[in-house]
């Protein structure tokens, strides 16, 4: 594992030259000589990594998932996340282009994006939930790069990172608009996905053995799906205006629903079988949910 907690040693490591700003630096992908062989290389940087890159032959990993760039996509890391380069196949050449902005933590100081960088919710996907640009997409995020590289490039003064800043906070709401695009455009993927959420959903619930497993997580979902949970949510958001847990409660509901209306059961007894382990926790999200306590629900079967 190599961490990298200055964008100087990273650029040491890979034979760049040093970054015009020790805190920010804008990076040819063509110009990084190769330093990777088959075996893994394992890092994870202390800043921030904003990417469009079509690497041939290049395999990384993020996390446990494998992902080549081959189709160019733009991809988003945070500070702590690990990662792994390698070769795919040593025996053909490496092909690279693109453009890379590392920026660190400290560099937005004092500004209104350092509180919030953390709100886009996409330093938290997966690489193979990476941003697909259409041809104009790329050209607007890449006019963005190209007036950040300028001011980096720039003698610096008091102007610089304000303007610089200025820069990021428009290409982070330009990349929110199109992965929000992203959600809405690749339909048949999507909706798939929703299909396979209602069956992962409704076979949990149907289980015997929910009293003892419980309600299911969001991340549980989401590991099931082999997406992030953040991505997970927010597509369901943009489908159906529902994120995941909504979703999660909406079967619950409909199984109380059931429950309560067709057996006799006592709602302390519904509440445990359906994973609660207190009854207070499963009448408050029930009425809160259908506006009617279970017991005035139920009464409405009783005539």
């Amino acid at each position: 594992m190599k961490r990298f907690r200055t964008i100087s040693e990273f650029h040491e490591f890979v034979q760049l030259p040093k970054p015009q700003h020790p805190l920010l630096s804008v990076v040819d992908v063509g110009t990084v000589p190769h330093r990777y062989g088959p075996e893994p290389t394992s890092m994870v940087f202390d800043f921030y990594s904003i990417s469009v890159k079509r690497m041939h032959n290049v395999e990384m990993k993020y996390g446990q998932h494998p992902f080549d760039f081959n189709e160019g996509v733009m991809s988003f890391m945070a500070p702590n996340q690990v990662f792994s380069m390698a070769v795919a196949n040593p025996a053909e050449a490496v092909e690279k282009s693109g453009w890379v902005i590392y920026l660190h933590p400290d560099f937005l100081w004092n500004t209104p994006l350092a509180k919030t960088i953390q709100q886009y919710d996409f330093w938290d996907y997966s690489l193979k939930e990476g941003l697909f640009l259409s041809a104009r997409e790329e050209a607007a995020i890449l006019s963005l790069v190209l007036a950040i590289e300028q001011e980096y490039m720039s003698a610096i003064d008091r102007f610089s990172k304000p303007i610089i800043v200025a820069h990021l906070e428009s290409l982070l709401q330009y990349a929110d608009r199109y992965y929000n695009r992203q959600f809405l455009t690749r339909e048949k993927a999507n909706h798939e996905v929703l299909e396979r959420l209602e069956t992962l959903l409704q076979a949990h619930f149907n289980r015997p053995s929910l009293a003892e497993t419980g309600l299911p997580t969001v991340h549980a979902l989401a590991d099931d799906l082999h997406l992030s949970p953040k991505y997970l949510s927010n597509l369901l958001r943009v489908l159906t205006g529902q994120n995941t847990q909504q979703h999660i409660h909406a079967h619950l509901i409909a199984k109380a629903k059931e429950k309560l209306s067709a057996t006799t059961l006592t709602v302390s007894e519904i509440a445990y079988e359906l994973g609660f382990e207190h009854l207070p926790s499963f009448s408050k999200l029930f009425k809160a949910k259908t506006s009617l306590s279970p017991l005035a629900f139920r009464a409405t079967f009783q005539g």
